[in-house]
């Protein structure tokens, strides 16, 4: 669904051929990642071919794949390759798109539509449904422990579980959903907003650039304290583009009238409805600021990244 036009505060684009190459490189990574995820999924011939049919029905031919975007990114910026971290990758989208699938089911969002087509739950059931999303989870960690293309080292991926364990646990996403399950109906102030939406959004985006600085084990630790710096910032500045985007509506919902939308967005806890819209794009692009700071002791390295944040930051669906 197409979004309105662009913000007056956001984050200034690059230049046009900055831009069309960058999203060339955003399309490579997606079809990189659709590649390796229908390789490690389990075949839909597998038994139990119902539950197995259902998990690539979740995960495949969809999504922006912004996670594992920024997780290549970084890859670059610490001086490493796609392919030492496209299990890192996979294990990250993995746990995003199980976070969907049990956010969409009747007793979560209760959403009919995911992406312009049916949710998990409606295409098969609400029983598949949920262990589709059990079975991501699984086996997004088992990629982490036997991937063959991860670093070898038992400390490496012992770090990498962690950090995917805490960011998807009650500290993170799914304590940000239990959050925003408990806010309907109230008002959040600030500070409960930033907290929701640094567990609910922000902690997967943040593990997926440390993700990646772990696969570096000799990174200088200054360095690895920027990519979280990095990381924090436009964590919180996506899901304050989310809330702005909401306001014209969410690609694949019902049609309504803008300001029929507008009244609903601003009824969920969300920044534009405590401070403002003018407040909350100002917000993002103080946030953009800080990210693109972070990234200073980088050079050029953090080219991807520094492009990635006004990608996020400027997109309008």
């Amino acid at each position: 669904m197409a979004r309105g036009g662009p913000q007056e505060t956001a984050p200034a684009p690059a230049s046009p051929g900055i831009e069309h190459d960058f999203g060339s490189q955003l399309r490579h990574w997606q079809l990189r990642m659709e590649r390796a995820l229908a390789e490690r999924l389990p075949s839909a011939a597998a038994v139990p071919e119902r539950l197995h049919a259902a998990m690539r029905y979740s995960v495949l031919g969809a999504g922006k794949r912004v996670r594992p975007g920024l997780l290549f990114a970084t890859a670059r910026a610490v001086g490493l390759c796609e392919d030492e971290v496209e299990g890192a990758a996979c294990a990250i989208e993995l746990i995003h798109a199980y976070s969907l699938v049990h956010d969409d089911l009747p007793a979560m969002d209760d959403d009919d539509l995911r992406r312009g087509r049916p949710t998990c739950h409606k295409a098969f059931d609400e029983p598949t449904a949920i262990l589709v999303g059990d079975a991501l989870q699984s086996l997004a960690f088992e990629l982490l422990a036997r991937d063959p293309a991860l670093p070898a080292s038992g400390s490496v991926r012992l770090a990498l579980i962690g950090l995917l364990a805490q960011a998807s646990g009650s500290f993170g996403m799914a304590g940000g959903q239990a959050i925003d399950l408990a806010a309907q109906g109230q008002r959040l102030d600030l500070a409960g907003i930033e907290e929701l939406h640094a567990r609910k959004t922000g902690a997967l985006i943040r593990a997926a650039v440390l993700m990646a600085a772990e696969c570096a084990p000799g990174l200088e630790p200054r360095l690895k304290a920027g990519l979280g710096s990095y990381a924090a910032a436009i964590g919180l500045a996506f899901q304050i583009q989310d809330d702005l985007l909401d306001l014209e509506g969410d690609a694949g919902a019902p049609a309504a009238a803008p300001l029929d939308r507008a009244a609903q967005a601003l009824a969920k806890p969300s920044y534009p409805a405590v401070t403002g819209v003018a407040a909350a794009r100002e917000r993002v692009q103080a946030l953009h600021e800080r990210a693109l700071e972070a990234l200073d002791p980088f050079a050029e390295r953090a080219q991807a990244l520094r492009r990635m944040s006004n990608w996020l930051l400027t997109r309008q669906s």
